[in-house]
């Protein structure tokens, strides 16, 4: 029951920093669209909203939401490195291994029941 509640306040934490982060950028763009772009090129002033709204889109367009692909190929060297020391385990350490990471409980994923091997 501890781990449940343990990862069900690590959602609650991750939930509150997406919010403050959402809300952090919406008044950056804001306030540099609005400090910037009137007086360079004589364009309107924004709301809050409009530039979330102008975040969002830029995201989209020009930035894209990677999800740890963009991590100039360090992803692939992770999964050979990983493979190369699975290789030299032993077999009582590979054992030792698959159980440490069964006790392991995800971040935001109700308990599941073990697997049947």
């Amino acid at each position: 029951m501890r781990g449940n509640r343990f990862s069900i306040w690590k959602c609650v934490k991750i939930a509150l920093f997406v919010v403050v982060a959402t809300v952090v950028f919406g008044f950056v763009v804001r306030a540099l669209w609005n400090g910037l772009m009137p007086v360079l090129f004589g364009l309107h002033t924004i709301t809050f909203w409009q530039a979330l709204g102008l975040f969002l889109l830029s995201k989209i367009l020009f930035g894209g939401f990677h999800h740890g692909k963009h991590d100039g190929g360090r992803g692939r060297q992770w999964k050979q490195d990983m493979k190369q020391r699975w290789e030299g385990m032993s077999a009582e350490e590979r054992e030792k291994f698959r159980a440490g990471m069964r006790e392991r409980k995800g971040w935001c994923r109700p308990d599941r029941p073990e697997p049947i091997a």
